[in-house]
């Protein structure tokens, strides 16, 4: 019998196996090799059915097997399954310490919460743990890269997913920058006592984006560059750094109670419980990254065991560390006198310890390093997996040959998040990211409860009905309770309310009959705990200002012109295998 690749060996130019396609390659064909975009006429067709392809669209939904056989040959070379539960606990340290306590605490201590800054990071470990969960659940049951984009396009269509990828990328280039400058912050204070000392400013520009950061541009430049490296070696280098930080972050709790007043913890609540909430929302930045474990699955020996092990045992160990490095800071520094540029330097500094500010700003150095480390890898690999689906171009796809790593994709976030990090402040990038990482959790959590209560080939229209109905009762009366603790309408009667609505539809919903059991591991307590998910996330989604979602909803926007005029078409074509012909890529590397 002839082989299936034997087909292909009818084209002469393609038969040489010994002389494989470059990697670095630049041809239309890499980018757009989709039939719509081949010339003007096929593209204005494509335009003129928009509306049925949106239609289309919306109704897709791809499969586990498609997600975990079919896209990785996009890449035409694998990735290396090198990582164990060992690398993953120390990858989702490596990713999440550094990348939002050195960042945003003093300047939550100081403008929102004060002192109970403590509850404001137990409150957001606790979503971000519930969370954590979820994508363990989904990165055993579907270990590809893609992480929440690949579990999202599975389980509610293309359309949403798509919308979560675009957030995803917004995520990755607002967190690297975000960080980029913070790096540049605390060095700075190492030099001379002055955060913004390496930055350029421009008074002709708007505040917020007048301080011109080089430094951090040259930061994001070389994390990248060893994270495109290899994923072992970065592995390697992520966990024997966080063991070093383990023991500094010990030092530094240790001075904070030793040099702690407690006349710094009162008033304990200078803001209300609401600046509580508002402060968490802002710090569950420091939870992100746990995420980027969920996409190392396709690298990961046995998902099954090492990916909850990995993301659950870092996460409970993390929100622990948080809350007593919060307390050390707020007790040893007046939260009116915190500096909200670099709190744990300047604090030694203030307590007449001047040497400490250099080893607290070499750790916290070193731990936004290692946030960048391995945020460039997750986030690299995201877009491997968005662009096998053919959302944004498949150059971006492909896996180099020698390093096993996707360098295209790395050097699209690498360069996307320079030009964000030169420009913009901490203060606008720290609320962008916070909306769109709840948003992002909380369509995980639907996407949870969708996969445990709906089966396509066996449920029901009515039983369908009844699981929508649950699920827009649990969303809508977490979007109202949270309105109305915002605005304070009705007193604790409205939210209270809210809250036994939500307890009902959660409750009605554990009767009805789950369609799917996890096969090897699974959150445990649905629907109770993905609800409770929902409900955190909005919530805390609620506790931003409004400035953060009209900067959100403008990413958005510009995410659906994209959808519309690129990405429907692409993959609308690619699903319903329109144009075999231009396959021939795909052929020619084999």
């Amino acid at each position: 019998m002839t082989p299936p690749t034997s087909s292909s060996s009818t084209t002469t130019t393609t038969t040489a196996p010994s002389k494989p396609r470059s990697y670095w390659r630049w041809s239309k064909q890499d980018f757009f090799p989709e039939p719509s975009f081949q010339t003007g006429e096929t593209y204005r067709t494509a335009l003129a059915n928009t509306c049925p392809r949106l239609k289309d669209r919306l109704l897709n939904r791809s499969t586990d097997s498609h997600e975990l056989l079919v896209l990785p040959k996009a890449s035409e070379n694998t990735m290396t399954r090198c990582l164990t539960w060992w690398d993953l606990t120390w990858l989702a340290f490596g990713a999440v310490v550094g990348s939002g306590i050195f960042v945003v605490t003093g300047q939550e201590a100081r403008f929102d919460a004060g002192p109970s800054i403590i509850l404001s990071y137990a409150a957001s470990g606790f979503s971000a743990l519930l969370s954590a969960l979820i994508y363990a659940e989904f990165a055993v049951e579907v270990p590809v890269a893609g992480g929440s984009f690949s579990f999202l396009r599975i389980e509610l269509g293309d359309f949403l997913a798509f919308i979560a990828a675009g957030n995803i990328l917004l995520e990755a280039l607002v967190g690297a920058a975000g960080l980029g400058r913070s790096w540049s912050s605390y060095f700075a204070t190492m030099i001379k006592n002055d955060s913004d000392y390496f930055r350029i400013r421009i008074d002709s520009f708007k505040t917020g984006f007048n301080l011109l950061d080089p430094l951090a541009v040259v930061v994001l430049l070389i994390t990248n560059g060893i994270a495109a490296s290899g994923t072992r070696k970065t592995s390697i280098l992520t966990w024997l750094s966080s063991i070093v930080t383990i023991f500094i972050i010990g030092f530094i709790i240790v001075i904070g109670f030793i040099h702690g007043k407690s006349s710094n913890l009162t008033p304990f609540f200078p803001y209300g419980v609401k600046g509580v909430f508002n402060a968490a929302a802002v710090v569950y930045w420091s939870y992100t990254g746990f995420d980027m474990v969920a996409t190392m699955a396709e690298e990961t020996k046995n998902p099954s065991r090492d990916i909850p092990i990995g993301l659950i045992g870092s996460m409970s160990m993390i929100t622990v560390i948080y809350c007593l490095m919060a307390l050390a800071l707020v007790n040893m520094v007046k939260y009116s006198e915190i500096d909200a540029g670099a709190a744990y330097s300047v604090a030694f500094v203030q307590i007449g310890m001047k040497w400490g500010k250099y080893l607290v700003s070499i750790c916290a150095l070193k731990g936004m390093t290692t946030s960048l480390l391995v945020g460039s890898m997750g986030q690299a690999r995201y877009t491997t997996q968005i662009a096998r689906s053919q959302m944004i171009p498949p150059f971006f796809a492909l896996i180099h040959p020698k390093t096993g790593t996707p360098i295209n994709a790395t050097l699209l976030t690498t360069l996307s998040s320079c030009v964000v990090a030169l420009f913009t402040s901490l203060d606008v990038l720290s609320s962008v990211f916070s909306v769109s990482t709840l948003f992002i959790f909380m369509l995980m959590a639907i996407a949870l409860l969708v996969r445990r209560y709906y089966a396509r080939e066996s449920t029901d229209k009515s039983d369908l009905w009844k699981v929508l109905s649950c699920l827009f009762v649990v969303v809508g009366s977490c979007i109202v309770g949270t309105a109305l603790w915002n605005s304070g309408l009705f007193g604790w009667i409205g939210y209270t309310v809210a809250a036994c609505v939500w307890l009902l539809a959660t409750l009605v919903m554990s009767l009805l009959p789950k369609k799917k059991q996890p096969k090897v591991w699974g959150v445990p307590l649905v629907p109770w705990v993905p609800s409770l998910s929902i409900a955190t996330n909005l919530f805390l989604m609620g506790s931003l200002g409004s400035e953060a979602f009209f900067r959100f909803l403008i990413c958005t926007g510009v995410m659906l012109l994209y959808y519309l005029f690129v990405g429907i078409h692409a993959t609308y074509d690619v699903d319903h295998k329109i144009g075999q012909e231009s396959n021939h890529d795909v052929e020619g590397a084999n």
